[in-house]
């Protein structure tokens, strides 16, 4: 993660334009769509995992993932891809347990891209 990356002059977050968050198990993923200086859109893929200290606190580990939206088609062309072929080489997987694949094929990246 490239810490600072994702904040303002100020220091602080840039604001979120769009948010959705997708708890699975363990894992909480947050989709978050900000703009730049110049109001362009990009991604943010932020996974949250909790995690058990041995005195009983927890914490929360985080990986950050930025995708921009020169980036998008490419991006999806590939996670259908991969998921796509998990499918195919472990058809055992129960249904509940995988990832619809019009979740993905139905993804509109330029509805991410400033209207002109």
């Amino acid at each position: 993660m490239m810490e600072g990356f994702d904040k303002n002059d100020n220091g602080k977050e840039r604001d979120e334009i769009f948010s959705k968050s997708v708890r699975a198990g363990k894992r909480t993923y947050f989709f978050d769509v900000k703009a730049t200086k110049r109001n362009d859109y990009y991604l943010t893929i932020t996974e949250s995992k909790k995690r058990f200290e041995t005195d009983g606190r927890f914490t929360f580990e985080k990986h950050k993932l930025f995708l921009y939206k020169e980036d998008f088609e490419k991006f999806a062309e590939g996670l259908n891809e991969v998921v796509a072929y998990i499918r195919k080489n472990q058809p055992e997987l129960e249904a509940s347990d995988t990832i619809e694949a019009s979740e993905f094929t139905d993804v509109a990246f330029e509805d991410l891209q400033e209207k002109k």
